[in-house]
């Protein structure tokens, strides 16, 4: 079986005018691509209340063009701002990209659960109940908008975001309790620091799947390693993340499901897509 894959549009070339951007992808054979307007888009202003349905129709047509499909439409905010105003600016911003989403095809908008600091530093308040409630307020308020424009949210977890753990995820999905939210698994984001061994990798990956292995609709593919507790990301098979354990789960449970690789780049990305399937098909 042949892999889904794909690439983020930012990894592949630099911020240009939005129909070479697509037009970029299509010369180098990528089909499916995770989309961030703002950080792949130079001429047109996606700020919110920009949005109208000529321009999402208009975006689908450059998106036809040139045989793209938007896996995940990228609106990665921080909805555990502590400050009210910012974070209902984020939540806004985020219910205007389903907008977009649901004209353009998108399968979904996504995010990371953000961290309890107004510069996104890594703190430990993060990891409190307030942190996890205060994403709660704000997904309930982007789901509510999801489930009435028929548009799937997808959510991914990070070892220092407010979701750090297959364990938190299950929670929040039980919590949330929307068939519009649905899991983007980074196997390397889950990776804490003290679990860097290949048995500890896999036991956390066989977590996400044992909990909510049903909801999981996308995957980021990259690799990794620790500088003390910072984690720096590799090239796909540069690094110590344990594939075989992930493939043979993907293998089992989630045939052809989108396969999204972060850090890539041009030159590298069909290199990088004919390891994976190496691995894929070997396991």
């Amino acid at each position: 079986m042949k892999l889904n894959t794909g690439m983020r549009c930012h990894d592949l070339c630099p911020k240009m005018e939005m129909e070479k951007v697509f037009e970029q992808a299509k010369e180098n054979g990528i089909h499916q691509i995770q989309l961030a307007f703002a950080k792949s888009i130079s001429n047109y202003d996606f700020t919110t209340g920009r949005y109208n349905p000529g321009f999402a129709r208009y975006i689908k047509e450059q998106l036809d063009k040139n045989d793209i499909h938007v896996a995940v439409l990228g609106c990665y905010i921080n909805p555990t701002h502590p400050v009210e105003s910012e974070r209902k600016k984020e939540v806004a911003r985020f219910i205007e990209h389903l907008k977009y989403a649901r004209i353009i095809g998108a399968d979904m908008v996504g995010t990371e659960t953000g961290r309890l600091s107004s510069d996104f530093r890594v703190t430990p308040e993060t990891y409190s109940e307030d942190g996890y409630q205060l994403l709660l307020k704000s997904m309930r308020e982007i789901v509510a908008a999801a489930e009435k424009l028929g548009v799937i949210v997808g959510v991914e977890g990070v070892f220092d975001h407010t979701l750090c753990s297959p364990a938190r995820m299950k929670r929040f999905l039980d919590d949330i309790d929307s068939p519009n939210v649905e899991v983007i698994l980074d196997g390397v984001n889950l990776i804490h620091p003290n679990e860097t061994a290949p048995e500890a990798q896999a036991r956390v990956i066989g977590q996400a799947f044992e909990y909510y292995g049903d909801r999981i609709s996308a995957l980021h593919m990259k690799d990794f390693v620790f500088d003390g507790e910072n984690q720096i990301f590799k090239h796909v098979g540069e690094g110590l993340f344990n594939y075989e354990p992930f493939m043979k789960l993907i293998k089992e449970k989630k045939p052809y499901i989108p396969m999204l690789l972060e850090n890539s780049d041009r030159e590298r990305f069909h290199e990088d897509v004919a390891f994976l399937q190496e691995v894929f098909d070997r396991v």
